[in-house]
């Protein structure tokens, strides 16, 4: 059986053999094509992998073909060209460049990766077989468009940098590039015959956007950092927080900033650790220049509650990093507007962090309430700051929820069961053609 992977960005194993720099994002997908790899020989598949790039590439510089064609680890590989910086422009051209990479490798499947960027509708009007085309739920740029915000002040929202202006890239300008992205999600969905999910909030979305087509449920395999490890209360920073990103308003920074004052007049020695883009930069010029309308508001709180010394921004995290930081971490944060099933809830339970978060989307089918973490309803930011506190307050219930939350994880996000799930379906899909 031959599978094409259409995925948003560049495996770590490729980018590896290409000597580029390894993206952090979608670090999920390393494990299940880990697993695919080591057992190639006895699980009958060929796969190979797609991934757009710009023409900032070198090697896309080097060659004008509609794709690049290569192997790494004994797995072949195609680039073709994105515009991947504005991603809610649709490129019809990107359909003739996936249409040749599917001539030229001939899968019996198609499996694309989330519906974010636009190259997911160019493959499927390419391959144009829904039978034998499977999309994976990641994020849902529908349902993200319609929270964007995040009850971020009308003022908020409205307020434009010099960099908003230029780049045109304003808060409102970004929920209506959610709300483009969104259309192309929701017409790619309409074409598909097979999508895998693992929520309710998932299945809801795929009954309403994707009528026709088969749900399977799979659930994720996380990169492999993640299982090496347990969290040990004595080896923690204590009343340290954190948060695996805050780039924009979704991920609910700013509901966090709001709190934090009343956390550290109880535990003045509270830090909250924030990865990802260092969006509210301003010691130079340049950033000063560069710094967005959500970062500005960030960059405001935090001054205007003096919090400077209780807020650091550590930038993004290759996995061992990052997975030092959670187990440094004393409480670990997810307060978005919107999510599907976070992997970052996910490697939290997964160390045994205790986790607080938003009851949001997928989120109440990862964590089981007061057992594995603490969920409060995303409006009541008071809850999130009295869970906090409980936690902190309470070493007993921190090792209550760390032990419940690795065991649960263990089992959700087991290599191997969900190494057979994806078998399992792609046997189904191809023993029905």
């Amino acid at each position: 059986m031959r599978v094409l992977w259409l995925c948003n960005i560049m495996l770590p194993f490729i980018a590896k053999s290409l000597g580029q720099k390894i993206v952090v994002k979608e670090g999920w997908l390393s494990g299940l094509a880990g697993k695919l790899i080591l057992n190639r020989e006895q699980n009958n598949i060929t796969l190979a992998v797609c991934f757009p790039a710009s023409e900032d590439l070198g090697i896309m510089k080097e060659d004008t073909s509609l794709f690049v064609k290569n192997s790494a680890q004994g797995i072949g590989y195609y680039i073709f060209r994105e515009d991947t910086v504005h991603p809610e422009r649709y490129d019809a051209g990107m359909e003739e460049s996936l249409g040749a990479v599917i001539e030229d490798f001939k899968p019996d499947i198609v499996h694309i990766f989330g519906t974010e960027y636009p190259h997911a509708l160019a493959c499927v009007k390419a391959f144009g077989c829904p039978e034998r085309t499977l999309i994976g739920i990641q994020g849902l740029c529908s349902a993200i468009a319609d929270v964007y915000m995040a009850d971020l002040p009308y003022s908020v929202q409205r307020k434009k940098t010099f960099r908003d202006m230029i780049k045109k890239d304003g808060l409102a300008d970004q929920q209506a590039k959610f709300r483009k992205r969104g259309e192309y999600e929701k017409e790619a969905l309409s074409m598909a015959g097979h999508v895998t999910g693992r929520t309710d909030f998932d299945r809801e979305m795929t009954a309403k956007l994707a009528p026709k087509a088969k749900y399977h449920f799979m659930n994720e395999t996380l990169r492999a950092d993640f299982y090496k490890d347990a969290w040990n209360i004595d080896k923690i920073e204590r009343y340290s927080l954190f948060l695996s990103q805050g780039n924009y308003p979704i991920k609910g920074l700013h509901y966090v900033l709001d709190i934090l004052p009343g956390i550290v007049e109880q535990y003045e020695e509270t830090v909250l650790y924030v990865a990802g883009d260092v969006i509210t930069a301003h010691d130079s010029i340049k950033d000063k220049i560069k710094i967005s309308g959500y970062g500005k508001f960030l960059l405001k709180q935090i001054k205007k509650n003096k919090l400077e010394d209780h807020v650091k921004f550590v930038g993004r995290l290759q996995p061992d990093r990052m997975c030092a930081r959670y187990l440094k971490t004393h409480v670990f944060l997810c307060p978005s507007a919107i999510e599907n099933s976070p992997n970052s809830v996910g490697e939290a339970m997964l160390l045994g962090v205790p986790v607080v978060s938003a009851n949001v989307g997928g989120v109440h089918n990862l964590v089981d309430n007061e057992r594995d973490g603490i969920l409060y309803p995303k409006d009541k930011t008071k809850q999130l700051k009295d869970a906090i506190l409980r936690i902190f307050d309470d070493d007993k219930l921190a090792m209550f929820l760390s032990s419940n939350a690795r065991a649960h994880a263990l089992k959700t996000h087991d290599p191997e069961t969900n190494y057979r799930t994806l078998l399992e379906i792609y046997h189904e899909i191809n023993d029905c053609i």
